[in-house]
């Protein structure tokens, strides 16, 4: 039975903590943008920003022909790059479904490598322990409704009724989903032009413990910040490109300098973290399915990192905000502790961290391996004394530093001088 909106969101209300509490946890995902577009290299949106006629673009997906195997490959790289679930364009706005679908037989069973991608990437998630996301468009360039629904009561009839059956398979045919991802509700601009009640309550009966993201225009669990780290006052995901210009293929040697470095993607976990939100970070995979080579070697480092350091990264962490407590470090927190993240290495052997004002600092330990370090507390400077010359991370730098102290520190930053009205706390 249909409940209507007020009831339908105080129930996912109630279970909403239980259900996220794995994604609050998770903190880093793979986005994975792929189809007919990949063979293209010019951006993702390319059928309708170069204005390609449908029958044109239709040619496509007899030459997409990813190689076998290379779906286990992005779960593989997510895995050592320390990510914890990963979201699949199964139908981007170009209408290609990449799954054996009967509702749409415009998919990659029927056209191009005559296989079932999506449940490669579910198998492949499975194997690496990863959680599964679908990424589902509500926009569709190529069915015949797609723009005729925002006028015409049949075509919208009958188009809604599309989405909603193409998401009952996604959410019927590969066992336990995790993520249900929207994009781009247009031409319609309200969830009763989408039937986004219903058609929400159907996934959630499908799948219980699915997290939906609030692309079909109802709040649902979780916002989705694009290309900009900006916290919502829910949860929220920022979903980045990984070099700014497309989340689908583009020529690798041109996009390298373009690209995330290491320092970079780590410096935006970090404010993910301290803000309490995830990072999903896209990558478009090659015509043939395989990983771009600018991708590989920065995610492989991320990984390293996150393996020394991660326990300042992953789990419930306090939402401290942007608060700095010296020039060339930022922090997250939990409980107790903080962890100071170095952005850049000291030159004098101390560094120095201000305005903890409430708290006696126990002891101090490098996180990556234990290593005790030296300190001395004085009003609200905490000085970390006798540092090694070169920095201890020798991989991406960015060292961390743990801080126990006696009961949950609050820091006034710059709190010695009130003429900067800089005062922020610890939560």
């Amino acid at each position: 039975m249909l409940k209507c909106k007020a009831d339908y969101e105080a129930d996912i209300a109630k279970s909403r903590d239980d259900r996220m509490k794995w994604w609050r946890d998770a903190r880093f995902g793979m986005f994975i943008h792929y189809g007919l577009y990949s063979q293209l290299g010019r951006n993702e949106w390319a059928m309708a920003l170069e204005n390609y006629d449908i029958k044109e673009y239709e040619k496509l997906a007899e030459t997409f022909k990813p190689k076998e195997g290379t779906i286990r490959k992005w779960a593989e790289l997510a895995k050592k790059a320390g990510m914890k679930y990963m979201v699949l364009t199964t139908r981007h706005h170009e209408g290609f479904s990449l799954w054996d679908s009967k509702v749409n037989p415009y998919n990659s069973v029927n056209y191009g490598p005559k296989r079932d991608l999506v449940k490669e990437f579910v198998d492949a998630c499975r194997e690496f322990d990863l959680k599964i996301g679908f990424y589902s468009s509500l926009m569709d360039w190529h069915h015949e409704d797609s723009w005729k629904c925002a006028f015409d009561r049949e075509a919208r009839i009958r188009f809604t009724n599309y989405i909603k059956e193409l998401n009952r398979e996604l959410m019927t045919n590969y066992g336990k989903i995790d993520i249900l991802w929207y994009d781009v509700p247009r031409p319609m601009e309200s969830p009763e032009g989408w039937n986004s009640l219903e058609l929400n309550q159907m996934v959630r009966e499908l799948q219980p413990h699915i997290i939906i993201n609030d692309r079909s225009l109802l709040p649902e669990d979780f916002g989705t910040p694009e290309e900009h780290l900006t916290p919502g006052e829910k949860d929220w995901e920022a979903c980045m490109t990984f070099n700014g210009i497309s989340w689908g293929y583009i020529d690798s040697e041109q996009a390298k300098p373009y690209s995330y470095t290491p320092q970079q993607i780590i410096r935006m976990i970090q404010k993910v973290t301290a803000f309490g939100g995830n990072l999903l970070l896209n990558v478009g995979p090659k015509p043939d399915g395989t990983i771009p080579e600018e991708v590989i070697e920065p995610l492989t480092k991320v990984g390293i990192w996150l393996q020394e350091n991660g326990k300042a990264v992953y789990g419930q962490k306090d939402k401290i905000g942007n608060t700095n407590v010296c020039g060339i470090c930022s922090v997250t927190s939990e409980d107790n502790i903080l962890y100071v993240w170095d952005i850049i290495w000291p030159s004098n052997n101390s560094l120095v961290i201000a305005g903890i004002c409430n708290a006696q600092l126990k002891e101090v330990r490098l996180l990556k391996d234990d290593t005790p370090v030296d300190f001395i507390q004085n009003g609200h400077r905490i000085i970390l004394k006798n540092l090694p010359d070169t920095n201890p991370n020798q991989s991406v730098g960015i060292p961390v530093f743990k801080l126990d102290f006696d009961k949950k520190p609050k820091c006034n930053r710059a709190s010695y001088y009130p003429q900067l009205n800089m005062g922020q706390t610890f939560l």
